[in-house]
């Protein structure tokens, strides 16, 4: 029986076999390489080995632009006031006249309600009093056309049961505010609950017609 011949690394053969072995291990690392180099591109992953310029075609928006865009809240404008003056009664049931802030343009049923909101605090430590109860309110104004300066005030129930002094002064207190506001020679139609009401003037006379601030000279500002 013939005895097995072995390879040895120093052999012919052996080294035959080693070239051969390192030849596919190189091959296959060449394949490797190239299937991840393709899966890249697939992928949209740059596979240069250096920095390369970008066509500004191909840069996203406002990127170039020196100024790029802020974003800005555009904020409500606060609404306007305009000062106007009411009138409450001082002493010897004087009428006087203080400052108020209503919402622009300031139509007169604005102006009347700020009268009507009475006194603040401070007024009243200063001796400010109105003759006009807290649930008085104002329903509507209409003015007349320019040529006769007449306005026409709507009040509600509570204003007609007021009595007395207060009746006559409360009347003073409105005519006074309109009038400032309107023209001094701007005449008062009462209505209650959209009814035309008689109101008292400062000689005691109840009158239908427009009331003028003249009438009220006992107590005028």
């Amino acid at each position: 029986m013939t005895p097995t011949r072995r390879m040895t690394p120093t052999s012919p053969v052996g080294r035959l076999a080693a070239r051969s072995r390192r030849r596919l291990a190189t091959l296959a690392l060449l394949v490797v390489a190239a299937a991840v180099a393709v899966a890249a591109a697939g992928c949209g992953i740059p596979t240069q080995g250096t920095p390369s310029a970008l066509a500004r075609s191909k840069v996203p928006f406002n990127l170039l632009d020196p100024h790029p865009p802020t974003t800005t809240t555009t904020q409500p404008k606060p609404s306007s006031y305009v000062p106007v003056k009411v009138f409450f009664l001082g002493q010897n049931n004087q009428l006087e006249s203080v400052q108020r802030y209503v919402a622009a343009p300031a139509p007169l049923d604005a102006v009347i309600d700020a009268m009507l909101a009475g006194p603040t605090s401070t007024e009243t430590s200063q001796g400010l009093t109105t003759a006009i109860p807290s649930d008085v309110a104002v329903l509507s104004v209409t003015s007349s056309s320019p040529s006769n300066n007449v306005v026409t005030v709507n009040m509600n129930t509570a204003f007609g049961q007021i009595t007395g002094i207060n009746s006559e002064l409360a009347v003073a207190q409105i005519v006074a505010t309109v009038a400032t506001e309107a023209g001094l020679n701007t005449g008062v139609i009462f209505e209650i609950d959209g009814q035309r009401t008689s109101v008292p003037i400062a000689n005691g006379q109840q009158v239908s017609g427009p009331v003028y601030l003249i009438e009220f000279l006992d107590v005028g500002p």
